[in-house]
This record gives C-alpha cells, sequence and structure tokens, in this order.
C-alpha cells in the first residue's frame, strides 16, 4: 500500500485530506480535524480520522512525533507526499472532465 491513496478504500477521500492538512506541518488529531473543517468545511468524526492515521501510518505515509501528553502529532513523509501528489493529480483529471463535459452543451431538462 506504500505510496498508493486508492489502496485506502473508503478511507482514501479522508486519506487525502489529512494528507493535506499535513502538508502545511505537523499537527495532532485535534488540529487535523480542526484544520480539515476550515479548508474543505468538512468534519472527519473520530473513528474515520484515527482509522485513517492508522492506516496511513502504517502504510508509511505519515510518521508519528513525540508526543506531549495525550496529543500525538503526525507528518507527512516523502512517501505521503508522492501520494498525495498522485491522489490529488487524479482528483483534478476527473474533476477537468467533468467540468468539460458539464460546459460542453449539458443542459437540465
Amino acid at each position: 500500500m506504500s505510496g498508493d491513496i486508492s489502496g485506502l478504500g473508503r478511507y482514501a477521500g479522508p486519506a487525502a485530506l489529512i494528507l493535506s492538512s499535513l502538508a502545511e506541518g505537523p499537527k495532532h488529531g485535534y488540529a487535523l480535524t480542526k484544520d480539515i473543517e476550515a479548508f474543505a468545511g468538512t468534519s472527519l468524526g473520530p473513528g474515520t480520522l484515527y482509522g485513517a492515521l492508522s492506516r496511513l501510518e502504517q502504510g508509511g505515509m505519515i510518521e508519528a512525533l513525540p508526543g506531549d501528553g495525550r496529543r500525538r502529532p503526525y507528518r507527512l513523509t516523502p512517501a505521503g507526499a508522492e501520494a498525495l501528489r498522485a491522489q490529488l493529480a487524479e482528483q483534478r483529471r476527473v474533476a477537468d472532465v467533468g467540468l468539460s463535459r458539464l460546459s460542453a452543451g449539458w443542459a437540465p431538462a
């Protein structure tokens, strides 16, 4: 799974959000949640967040840093940065196709 977000199945969407947040710098769970809410307008529940964090860590895309009490920060790894680039490029390609098809003449019935 290393370097491939799509292998995360239903966690691929949350993984892209988490990796995008960590691209700005290390964050712990609560800070990730707040940042994702701010830039994506969506909220990840604790089960989704921590499940995705665990899978990303197992896949080598993020790594845990020494914690401060109960807070455990994570940071993006080079493999995670490359996986995020690939995922976002694919999302952009799909969005471009959809937008192009809409502008090519789709009209509501």
